[in-house]
């Protein structure tokens, strides 16, 4: 799984799923790229960047994206019950955290099969039982101007 951040037509940020390389539970694609993003960038507000996902974001990397003011969120395709879209608990889209920062907008579906296909049997998504984290498979997510969204998410009630 892969992610990168991109402000003003330009990559800041790039990050590859290391939960198990690093034996690190935070290392998500979508954190990485993040932390590479507030580098470059010398700050913690990362406003008018999007971030590019080939998987939905968790909960964790939800609180990441929203405390660093993200403004738009990319994302291949769905993680399940696990996603911070497709759960029940919606945190990314929901505008009670008022302390994480605004939503950000939210587009999804977008090269879905590109996205899905390293996941394929890799248990990446909803790993065996007994497995807690899955096999995690890399893939580097593209830049540049997206095709138009799938589906939309807006912040709301």
């Amino acid at each position: 799984m892969g992610s990168v951040v991109v402000r003003h037509g330009r990559v800041i940020g790039e990050g590859a799923e290391a939960t198990r390389g690093r034996l690190d539970p935070s290392a998500h694609a979508e954190v990485e790229a993040i932390r590479e993003a507030c580098r470059a960038a010398g700050s913690l507000d990362l406003s008018c960047a999007t971030l590019y996902t080939t998987v939905e974001p968790c909960f964790l990397c939800d609180f990441v994206i929203r405390t660093s003011r993200i403004e738009r969120v990319v994302v291949g395709t769905d993680a399940g019950e696990v996603g911070s879209l497709g759960s029940k608990y919606p945190l990314l889209a929901d505008p009670s955290f008022r302390c994480w920062g605004p939503p950000p907008k939210v587009a999804t579906g977008v090269l879905e099969e590109e996205s899905r296909a390293p996941l394929e049997g890799a248990d990446a998504i909803h790993p065996p039982p007994g497995e807690p984290h899955g096999r995690h498979t890399a893939l580097r997510a593209r830049s540049g101007p997206p095709p138009a969204p799938v589906r939309s998410h807006s912040p709301g009630p």
